[in-house]
C-alpha cells in the first residue's frame, strides 16, 4: 500500500513519520490542518494496524465534514452579501438589535462593515449561540471588521416612544457611528427611513444574513454587559442571571422592591401586576 501514495501529506508530515509517531504525537501534528491532509495519507492512517490512529482518522473525516458544512452554510449565509459584492459595492453594512423584549435595560442596537469575501466561522443569529460563543465571536468580530459600532436607546426614551421605534432610534445610531460610512445596508425586517442609504430588508435577517447576523452578536453581548454591570447596582432584582426578561424571577423581585429607575415603566406596569 504504502509503494502506491506519496511519500508525504503536507510539510513536516511524512509517511515515515505517520508510521513512527505516537498516537499523541500524530494527534498533535494534524491538529487545525485536517483540510491539508491528502487523502492518500487519510486512507493510510485509517489502515494504520494502532486503533488509536485509525480512531484518529475518523476524527479527521469528522472534522472534514464538519468544515465543508460550515463553509456550505457560510455560502448561503452571505447570499445577499455576494450579490452586492459582485456588483461592486464593498462596503455593505449590517444592523440589528437586542433587547426589545425585557421589562428593564436599554435595547442596544449594533452595525459592522467586513471587507468583501470575509466570513467568520461559526457566526450565526445570536439567539443560536451560547453566551461563551458569543463573547469569543463578538471579539473575533471586531478584530476584523472594516468597522463596527454600538449604540442604544435607554428606558426612557422606550417610555417615551415606544419599543418599535427605540429599537429603529437604536440602529440609526449605530449605523451613523460607522466609519467609513456602508454604500448599503442590509437590515432584520425593519426599514430606517431616515438613514439615507439604500437598504434590503430581510425578514429573520439574523439567520439569513452574515452581517446582520454578526450585528446581532455584537447587539447581545453588548447589551449583556450592560445588564451586569446593572445587576451590580440592583443585586436584589437578578439581572445577571434574566437580563431583564420578564422571568418569574424578575416579577417577584418586582412586585417585592418596585421598579428601579432602569425599569420600562410601560412594559412594567402592563406586564406586571404591582
Amino acid at each position: 500500500m504504502s509503494g502506491l501514495i506519496p511519500k508525504t501529506c503536507g510539510p513536516m508530515l511524512t509517511f515515515e513519520f505517520i508510521r513512527s509517531a505516537t498516537v499523541s504525537g500524530l494527534s498533535a501534528a494534524v491538529k487545525g490542518r485536517e483540510q491539508l491532509l491528502p487523502e492518500e495519507s487519510l486512507l493510510y492512517m485509517e489502515n494504520d494496524h494502532r486503533s488509536g490512529v485509525r480512531s484518529l482518522a475518523g476524527r479527521i473525516r469528522r472534522v472534514i465534514a464538519a468544515t465543508a458544512r460550515e463553509h456550505s452554510r457560510l455560502e448561503t449565509l452571505c447570499h445577499y452579501e455576494q450579490s452586492l459584492w459582485d456588483s461592486g459595492i464593498t462596503r455593505i453594512g449590517g444592523t440589528d438589535e437586542a433587547g426589545a423584549g425585557p421589562l428593564a435595560g436599554p435595547v442596544v442596537a449594533a452595525a459592522v462593515i467586513f471587507p468583501p469575501g470575509l466570513t467568520i466561522p461559526g457566526v450565526n443569529d445570536s439567539k443560536k449561540l451560547s453566551p461563551a460563543r458569543r463573547e469569543k465571536l463578538a471579539r473575533e468580530i471586531k478584530k476584523r471588521a472594516v468597522s463596527w459600532a454600538t449604540a442604544l436607546a435607554s428606558p426612557g426614551e422606550i417610555d417615551k416612544i415606544n419599543i418599535y421605534q427605540a429599537s429603529l432610534l437604536a440602529m440609526r445610531r449605530a449605523v451613523k457611528k460607522l466609519d467609513p460610512s456602508p454604500e448599503h445596508l442590509l437590515i432584520d425586517a425593519r426599514e430606517l427611513k431616515s438613514v439615507i442609504l439604500p437598504q434590503t430588508s430581510i425578514n429573520q435577517g439574523d439567520s439569513k444574513s452574515f452581517t446582520i447576523a454578526a450585528a446581532s452578536i455584537l447587539a447581545k453581548t453588548h447589551r449583556d454587559f450592560i445588564m451586569l454591570e446593572m445587576d451590580k447596582r440592583y443585586p436584589e432584582y437578578g439581572f445577571a442571571r434574566h437580563k431583564g426578561y420578564p422571568t418569574r424571577e424578575h416579577r417577584e423581585a418586582l412586585q417585592r422592591f418596585g421598579p428601579t429607575p432602569e425599569h420600562r415603566h410601560s412594559f412594567t406596569f402592563k406586564k406586571v401586576d404591582l
